[in-house]
């Protein structure tokens, strides 16, 4: 006599997939904690006469009011805001215009630009705080070969994912480490403008990001960007579903479904293989298999997770990475306790996240509530926790 299979929760479902996002984006807080912890002194001093974009509107200056802080920031954020606005359209536009090529070249540039520039000045400083002795040319070649081959998996050819995977997250922490050099009140104010713009560009009818995700699923094609995939969980429906041979090739497949062109209701078996995927930035929608372990045969189970292409694997854009890391960045800066607060607080944005996903059904940005909880976070142990804890420190009170 047949036993029913025990149902299976949410956490097994999903689980082992969300470990393999957090653990990139864990690797990545941690390099950009570490690299802030050895550079803060070394590389802020040569940033502060350079203007950039977030700092184009307003320079802030230690002898400022904080309401002249206050204004300067906005006045920053704002202005950040609308050039990634306007570029974002434009990304649409030529992507409309199947200008795909010219956007893939764009991006493979800079992504040279970021490992080379970015990461070869960063090179510098930790070749000096260390004493490493290397001499220019060995170091330019280098330098060389690690941004060509960094462009190229990412970008140009197939290689194993571990390496593109690697690449991603470096690109990541170069990027936030330099996000992290900013004044300290446009650093901040820019995290929540860049969160509302991510709620704002995803959920509006008329937001770039919604644009440019429904025009590659209607056309089946994969947008060139920075996006982060995990490997793909394979799981054995013959465990859930006796109609399916076990033996077949598609009977360790996980069921995905095609928002493109299939139906609520109706199912594919993704096979794993080498054509394009779609990338998206977002947490879709998630539709756990029926409990009951029965499975008919003209019925396919639906599931969806966080930032989903055509493959099953897991995407999420390398934006969410940076923004991550620049709040644990900045809270480095600061103190350690802070880091470690807001570390936990951005887990916690992405299981919300999830929560408010199953509740809304419908696709929700992964950045506003990771960092929101962040920010409140950063504030409350500055403000409050870290009086109390150097209080009972003083006072030799063990708690």
């Amino acid at each position: 006599m047949e036993q029913n299979p025990r149902p299976r929760s949410v956490l097994e479902v999903c689980g082992e997939e969300i470990i393999r996002i957090v653990t990139p984006v864990s690797i990545c807080m941690v390099l950009v904690v570490i690299l802030v912890s050895i550079l803060n002194g070394d590389s802020s001093s040569n940033l502060s006469s350079i203007t950039t974009m977030a700092t184009i509107a307003y320079t802030e200056s230690s002898s400022d009011s904080i309401w002249d802080k206050l204004k300067g920031a906005l006045l920053n954020s704002l202005v950040f805001v609308v050039v990634v606005t306007l570029v974002t359209f434009l990304l649409v536009l030529l992507f409309y215009l199947r200008c795909t090529k010219f956007l893939k070249y764009y991006m493979g540039f800079s992504s040279f630009l970021v490992l080379g520039f970015m990461g070869g000045e960063i090179a510098i400083f930790l070749v000096k705080d260390f004493n490493i002795p290397v001499d220019c040319i060995t170091f330019a070649i280098l330098l060389f070969n690690f941004t060509v081959v960094g462009v190229t998996a990412v970008f140009m050819l197939k290689m194993a994912i571990f390496v593109t995977q690697a690449y991603l997250v470096v690109i990541g922490v170069l990027v936030a480490y330099w996000f992290t050099l900013l004044p300290e009140w446009t650093t901040w104010m820019l995290l929540v403008a860049m969160s509302l713009y991510d709620l704002a560009a995803v959920l509006l009818p008329g937001g770039p990001l919604r644009l440019l995700v429904e025009l590659a699923m209607s056309r089946d094609e994969d947008i060139p960007a920075l996006v982060y995939e995990a490997r793909p969980v394979i799981i054995d429906i013959h465990n859930n579903n006796n109609n399916v041979d076990s033996t077949t090739p598609n009977a360790q497949r996980r069921v995905w479904r095609r928002r493109g062109d299939l139906d609520e209701n109706e199912g594919i078996i993704i096979r794993h293989d080498d054509s394009s995927e779609l990338a998206a930035p977002l947490i879709q929608h998630i539709d756990i298999p029926p409990m009951n372990g029965n499975v008919e045969e003209d019925s396919n189970p639906v599931l969806e997770g966080i930032g989903l292409g055509s493959s099953g694997a897991i995407k999420l854009g390398l934006g969410d990475f940076i923004f991550y890391s620049v709040l644990v960045g900045r809270a480095a800066m600061y103190d350690y306790m802070t880091v470690y607060a807001c570390y936990l607080a951005i887990i916690a944005g992405l299981g919300i996240t999830l929560i408010l996903l199953a509740f809304y059904r419908k696709a929700l940005p992964a950045l506003p509530v990771s960092v929101m909880l962040g920010v409140l976070f950063y504030l409350l142990t500055r403000l409050l926790l870290e009086v109390f804890v150097v209080q009972c420190s003083v006072t030799l009170l063990m708690f």
